[in-house]
């Protein structure tokens, strides 16, 4: 996690301007049409990330993460990368949310279904 001198956590900053919309766990079960213990399973999994936030500290997951009933496609695969990479959890949401060079984020290539462009680069980052 990173901080500016006066100790705000960027990483968070990062992420937070960049999602469009937090689902709660029960509102990714119902878009994917599962019930919430398959749904905390995918978190548990790292087939989803998700971070605690707001006041009551709800574990809540980016909806760029959910594309058209689904999970979305090549997500899980980059996300064993990354974690192959030692990346943290946090790490790893920074770095699908951070624009890069593909255009845009890793998230938006996954989303327009550039997902071995995206893997290429997590893979590379384990070296």
């Amino acid at each position: 996690m990173s901080e500016t001198q006066d100790g705000t956590d960027t990483t968070q900053d990062i992420v937070e301007s960049a999602v469009t919309r937090w689902l709660t766990v029960p509102d990714v079960a119902e878009l994917l049409n599962i019930d919430v213990v398959r749904a905390r399973g995918l978190l548990k999994d790292r087939q989803l990330l998700a971070r605690r936030r707001g006041e009551r500290d709800v574990l809540s997951i980016p909806a760029e993460f959910i594309q058209d009933g689904a999970v979305l496609k090549s997500l899980p695969g980059t996300l064993v990368l990354l974690l192959d990479a030692r990346f943290t959890d946090e790490e790893a949401m920074r770095w699908l949310f951070t624009d890069d060079d593909l255009p845009g984020s890793p998230v938006d290539a996954l989303r327009a279904n550039r997902g071995t462009e995206v893997k290429r680069r997590a893979q590379a980052l384990g070296f």
